[in-house]
This record gives structure tokens, sequence and C-alpha cells, in this order.
């Protein structure tokens, strides 16, 4: 996975299958899609995307291949990694399992993973914090995409 995942809420009904449609989501969604104050909105993981995947990792049957991942488009450049959807569907279900899922418990699943990489047990602290604010960022991403019935596109990207 890149280190950059942006995600965006479109309407279901404007949702197409075209890469440079999609792609187009990313630049200049409001000529793109019919926009409506309040509804679209974008959610970005930074830097560190790859280890927000851990913390879902152990969370089944969803895990990081719903939260973080979905049905590949791929590019016509097929170097560069494949553009993300989630149904509406597929994103309630989403919405459905953050809301659900115990932190506490996905953070102690990951916690053995991740620390080495963010400062070691010293650093637990901050390191939870900021996993955990990316959590409650995606549930609140999901829920309200989830409310709008509307479809997800994920665009993972370098930094």
């Amino acid at each position: 996975m890149s280190a950059y995942l942006r995600l965006r809420a479109v309407p279901a009904p404007a949702l197409r299958n075209s890469p440079a449609w999609l792609e187009r989501l990313f630049t200049n969604a409001p000529e793109t899609v019919p926009h409506r104050a309040g509804r679209h909105r974008e959610e970005v993981l930074d830097t560190r995307c790859p280890d927000q995947e851990r913390i879902y990792a152990g969370a089944s049957p969803h895990g990081p291949d719903v939260v973080l991942g979905g049905r590949p488009v791929f590019r016509t450049g097929r170097h560069e990694p494949p553009l993300l959807v989630l149904t509406a569907a597929r994103t309630r279900g989403v919405a459905g399992f953050l809301t659900a899922a115990d932190f506490d418990a996905l953070w102690d699943t990951a916690r053995d993973m991740l620390l080495p990489r963010f400062g070691g047990e010293g650093a637990e602290p901050e390191a939870r914090r900021v996993f955990a604010e990316a959590h409650q960022e995606l549930t609140a991403f999901y829920v309200h995409t989830a409310e709008h019935g509307d479809a997800v596109v994920k665009w993972p990207t370098e930094p």
C-alpha cells in the first residue's frame, strides 16, 4: 500500500467504472459529480496508512481489506496503484464494523507490531493517540457517507 490514501464519498448513482472519471474525482470533483452541500467528504490517511492497516488486520471478517481496500479499478498506466471502490452497501458494512469496533482491543492486537516503529513502549501514549484519532476520523467519514447512501472511491498515492 502506498503512503497516502485519499477516500472520497460519491453518490452511488453517479459512480462510474472509468479510471479517468474516478481520477477526476480527486482533481476537479465539483465539476465531475453533482455537488450537494455537506455531502461530499474526503478523508486522507497520511504516512501512517500502511500502519493503520495493521490496526484492522486482526479484525475479521472486514479487516483492512474493506476498511482501507476495495474493488480495484486499474488505470491505464499499470505501474500506478489501482483506484479502489466500495459500493454503498459495502460502505454501510464498513461503517457498522467501525462503529462496533473496540479500539482498545484493536490496539492491543496491533501494538507489538506498531510500537517499535513509533518509538517503543515509552512512546505508546502518543502512538496510541495518533491511531485512535485516525480510527475516529475513518469512523466519522464512513458513518457520514453511509448515512447518505454514498459509495467510496479510494486513491492510494505516493507522498
